[in-house]
C-alpha cells in the first residue's frame, strides 16, 4: 500500500487498462494489424496506446521492424503480468454484474456453426420469454476461437460439442444426438435403416473444412468403422448447407447431426437419408463456462431451462447435475 500511496503523492502516471489491453493483444498476436482487429480498434490507436505504456513505464516492451514485432525480454515478463491484471479486472467486473441481479445485463454467448442455425431459435425464444432483462450477444465461431474467447474473458458462455478437454472449463451437458447419413436419392444406402458403421468404409464421404469440430467427429466415426483414410473425396465445404448441396449434386455422402436434418435436407428433392444401426454414432452438445465463474449458478439455471426448451428436438435430453445434499442439522446440545 505504501508504494501505491508513494506513486500517488509523487503524481507519477500509471498505466491504463486500455494500454494494458493493447499491449497484451500485441504480445499475443505479435502483429499490430491482427491485434487491432482482435480489439476492434484502429491500428494507429493501438500503436499509440502501446507507445504510451512504454513511456509511462520507462521500459521498451517491443522491437518493431517493418515486417514483424518481437517482445523484448522485459516485454515478455510484463506481458504475463498484464494478462494477470486484465483477467483479475474481468473477474472483478463479472462478480459485480452477477451481484447486481441474475439474468440481467449482458451475456456474451458463443456458439459453433454446426449448432447455431438449429438451436439458436430455441435459445432466443427462451431468453425473450423467461429472461427479458438479459441482453444476449451471439458470436458464431469455431471451437478453438470460442475457447480462446472464453479464456480471455471476451465470451461468457458457450454452446458447442463436447468433450473439450480444456483446462479451466466446466461443461454442462444438454443432450446427445445421433448422426444420420445423407445421400443422393439414387444411392444404394438411400432410405435404409440399420446401416452398419462399416458401410462408411466404401463411400465417398464429404467433410467440412479443417477447424470444424464436426469434421473431427466424422473422422473419428470413420476410424471406429475401420477406415483410416478419412474422406476419399478431395472436396470439402465451409458450412453444412454447402456440404448438403454437394451431396445433392452426386459428389458423395455426408454425416449430419439430426438437429440439422430438417433444415438442410428440406431444400432439395434429390436427397435421401439413412439411419445407422444402434448404437448410432452421436455427438454431445453442452454449455461451457469458465470453472469458478461468478455467474455459475445463473449459468446452471440457464442450462436447466434450456434442456426444457429443447425437448421438442429429435435429441436425448441429459439430466442436470444432482443438487447438493442438504447439510445435516447439528446434534442437539451442540
Amino acid at each position: 500500500m505504501s508504494a501505491v500511496r508513494g506513486i500517488a503523492r509523487n503524481g507519477a502516471r500509471q498505466p491504463t487498462l486500455a494500454q494494458l489491453r493493447a499491449f497484451a493483444a500485441v504480445a499475443e498476436q505479435l502483429h499490430f494489424r491482427d491485434a487491432a482487429i482482435d480489439l476492434g480498434m484502429s491500428q494507429p490507436a493501438l500503436s499509440g496506446a502501446v507507445s504510451a505504456l512504454e513511456e509511462v513505464l520507462g521500459v521498451r516492451l517491443l522491437e518493431r521492424t517493418t515486417r514483424k514485432v518481437l517482445l523484448t525480454p522485459a516485454g515478455a515478463r510484463l506481458a504475463a503480468r498484464a494478462r494477470t491484471v486484465l483477467e483479475a479486472v474481468g473477474a472483478f467486473l463479472e462478480e459485480a454484474e452477477a451481484a447486481r441481479a441474475p439474468f440481467t445485463g449482458t451475456l456474451r454467448f458463443g456458439v459453433i456453426p454446426t449448432v447455431a442455425p438449429y438451436l439458436l431459435p430455441a435459445v432466443l425464444r427462451l431468453v425473450r420469454d423467461r429472461y427479458p432483462e438479459l441482453e444476449l450477444q451471439v458470436h458464431e465461431e469455431q471451437t478453438a476461437s470460442l475457447l480462446h474467447g472464453l479464456g480471455r474473458g471476451r465470451l461468457d458462455l458457450l454452446l458447442l460439442a463436447v468433450p473439450l478437454g480444456a483446462p479451466g472449463v466446466t461443461e454442462l451437458p444438454l443432450f446427445d444426438e445421433d448422426f444420420v447419413l445423407v445421400t443422393p436419392r439414387e444411392h444404394p444406402l438411400a432410405d435404409r435403416s440399420g446401416i452398419p458403421r462399416e458401410a462408411l468404409r466404401d463411400v465417398d464421404l464429404l467433410l467440412l473444412d479443417e477447424g470444424h469440430c464436426l469434421r473431427d467427429q466424422a473422422l473419428d466415426i470413420c476410424r471406429e468403422a475401420g477406415r483410416e483414410d478419412g474422406a476419399r473425396a478431395a472436396t470439402s465445404a465451409a458450412g453444412l448447407s454447402t456440404l448438403v448441396q454437394l451431396v445433392a449434386g452426386g459428389l458423395g455422402v455426408t454425416l449430419l447431426p439430426r438437429t440439422a436434418l430438417r433444415v438442410e435436407t428440406g431444400r432439395s428433392t434429390r436427397l435421401a437419408t439413412g439411419c445407422f444401426a444402434d448404437p448410432a454414432p452421436s455427438r454431445r452438445i453442452a454449455l461451457a463456462m469458465r470453472s469458478g465463474a461468478a455467474r455459475r449458478e445463473e449459468f446452471e439455471a440457464f442450462a436447466d431451462a434450456l434442456r426444457e426448451a429443447l425437448t421438442e428436438l429429435p435429441v436425448r435430453i441429459l439430466p442436470g447435475p444432482a443438487p447438493a445434499p442438504a447439510l445435516a442439522p447439528p446434534p442437539a446440545g451442540a
